[in-house]
């Protein structure tokens, strides 16, 4: 009888096995030739190398699965064992709208056709500006773009960035010490990724800085690559910070730079970066624009009427 270790890189066994074990339990159903045991990111098996090999092969596909939408269930599951394609990726195929799967198995999709051209632009191009007005969903999908991206192994990491201006405050009178005064204008980035990444690995993720969430002064002198690099409430970034950080792009990386120019928060004697960059970039070969309106507005719907009120009033 031979033996063999294996272990577990990419997800959090609780995650792989499910509750009470209901997944492994599925695995020695399936092999009852093999004796497999797990403890914490090992597993354990004895028996036919043959038997081993095809256990290999199906826990690669679950992983796999399990990395790309969060959860499977037991159709899936069976639709694994059986070769057959399973339910979550012939969803992914019939629907081009759909981005990725998030916690519970949680679709994120483009909910607007501006949403969707997006999606399509940053797939031929490799800087997009997404441009438009308050809960438009431009920072919501450019962090699911960027995830995606992660899950699939086409980048390394993640950079998320944001301008540390807002409504004319100052970091220096904000109590704590710099992470503490830098998280508050971060928070609608990470309650993006918490509705895509599993929490443990989303910690795990930070600490290890494969995804680095920071203001854009920390970009200066740095080659980004193998990345996707978001620049949120880029309004708000002067002309100088934004050619900063747009000149700080490495090989096989992406830029996604969103904004409202409605709602600059400089100074008034400081112009936007934004405001430049719509001028002097828009003919460049590989940057995009997408101009994003109220109609693709997804929070309440109230919020529509808000946005049109103030646009009439100028």
């Amino acid at each position: 009888m031979n033996s063999r270790e294996l272990l577990i890189e990419d997800i959090e066994p609780a995650q792989l096995w499910g509750s009470h074990n209901k997944h492994l339990k599925t695995f020695q159903t399936h092999f009852p030739k093999l004796k497999i045991l797990s403890r914490g990111h090992n597993i354990f098996l004895s028996g036919d190398d043959t038997e081993m090999n095809i256990f290999e092969e199906k826990l690669e596909k679950l992983t796999t699965h399990l990395n790309r939408y969060g959860s499977i269930g037991d159709v899936q599951m069976q639709a694994l064992f059986s070769g057959m394609i399973t339910e979550s990726e012939l969803l992914t195929t019939e629907n081009s709208d759909v981005i990725l799967h998030g916690n519970g198995g949680k679709i994120i999709r483009a909910k607007t056709p501006n949403q969707l051209k997006m999606v399509d632009l940053l797939a031929k191009n490799d800087i997009l500006f997404a441009i438009g007005p308050a809960g438009t969903g431009k920072t919501y999908t450019a962090v699911a773009l960027a995830v995606k991206a992660l899950k699939n192994k086409e980048i390394k990491r993640i950079i998320l960035a944001r301008p540390a201006v807002e409504a004319g405050e100052s970091l220096g009178f904000l109590p704590g010490d710099l992470k503490e005064k830098i998280d508050p204008y971060l928070r609608p980035l990470y309650d993006a990724l918490d509705d895509m990444i599993q929490p443990e690995k989303l910690k795990q993720f930070i600490e290890t800085r494969v995804i680095e969430i920071a203001p854009m002064a920390f970009m200066r002198g740095r080659t980004l690559d193998n990345a996707y690099v978001i620049l949120d409430e880029a309004q708000n970034a002067t002309d100088l910070q934004l050619k900063m950080f747009l000149t700080r792009m490495g090989p096989n990386a992406k830029f996604i730079i969103t904004g409202d120019l409605t709602q600059i928060d400089l100074p008034k004697k400081q112009q936007s970066g934004l405001v430049k960059a719509v001028n002097i970039l828009e003919n460049i070969d590989g940057i995009v624009f997408q101009y994003l309106t109220y109609e693709d507005v997804v929070r309440h719907k109230l919020v529509k009427d808000i946005i049109k009120a103030y646009d009439k009033n100028g």
